[in-house]
């Protein structure tokens, strides 16, 4: 089975130089993300790795993207960086009542990637290893219609898709009020199989008591049955991120 990979992997890469791109600098572990997103098909991952990279090279091409970037969406102190879950996830929080559909979605795109490369980067102990997940919560209490943004979370899932393979672990959603159901359901239809699998509508006391359990009192925020403060992403300093 560790020959097949390994065999799968050197395809992979094969594929890739042969697109144009260079496999150089990725581990295993990045290009085994790739694998898995497409069922471990070398020449689809191929594909994908390579949409990725050159999408890498045009939105992001200092290697990360700055505060000052994408500043009129993080003034909103929506998005929270609240440390590891117990199996080392790294859990990002969105207080969706906070959030407005943006006039500007290009930099709405940039704040997608600023917030996924941070969280992401938030794990790595020394530097990335390249199978790294996180954990999104998304608290949809006291949400209007104002608050609604389907494009907005669709943009983010299919980011996530088609730009983080892998890189999700489980995405919780809190509170959801009766009028996002239909919502929620439109948002469903942009969304892989694969995708939906790893998001939970917290809708009971059971779920929630489970959802308390994988987060972690250490990571999870007071108001949600935790012991952390909530800690809003631009407060979290990652040295990587700043050169």
């Amino acid at each position: 089975m560790e020959k097949s990979h390994e065999f799968v992997l050197t395809q992979m890469r094969k594929s890739v130089e042969k697109l144009g791109v260079s496999t150089e600098n990725y581990g295993d572990p990045t290009l085994t993300r790739f694998l898995n997103a497409r069922s471990m098909d070398p020449e689809k991952a191929a594909k994908m790795f390579v949409q990725w990279h050159n999408w890498r090279s045009t939105i992001v091409p200092n290697g990360f993207i700055a505060d000052s970037e994408v500043s009129d969406e993080l003034q909103h102190r929506k998005i929270f960086l609240q440390g590891l879950s117990k199996k080392g996830y790294p859990v990002m929080l969105v207080k969706a009542c906070k959030h407005f559909p943006s006039k500007d979605h290009l930099q709405f795109k940039k704040f997608v990637v600023h917030l996924l490369d941070k969280t992401i980067a938030s794990s790595f102990k020394g530097k990335e290893i390249g199978n790294e997940k996180l954990i999104g919560i998304l608290d949809l209490q006291h949400i209007t219609y104002k608050n609604v943004d389907a494009r907005g979370l669709i943009t983010g899932f299919q980011f996530l898709q088609a730009y983080y393979p892998e890189r999700l672990a489980k995405c919780y959603l809190l509170q959801m009020p009766r009028f996002f159901v239909a919502v929620w359901r439109m948002v469903s239809h942009f969304l892989e199989k694969a995708t939906l699998e790893k998001i939970v509508i917290v809708s009971n006391e059971d779920e929630h008591t489970d959802f308390i359990q994988e987060i972690g009192e250490q990571a999870l925020p007071e108001e949600y049955g935790g012991q952390a403060k909530l800690t809003a992403l631009q407060d979290v300093i990652l040295p990587q991120l700043e050169g």
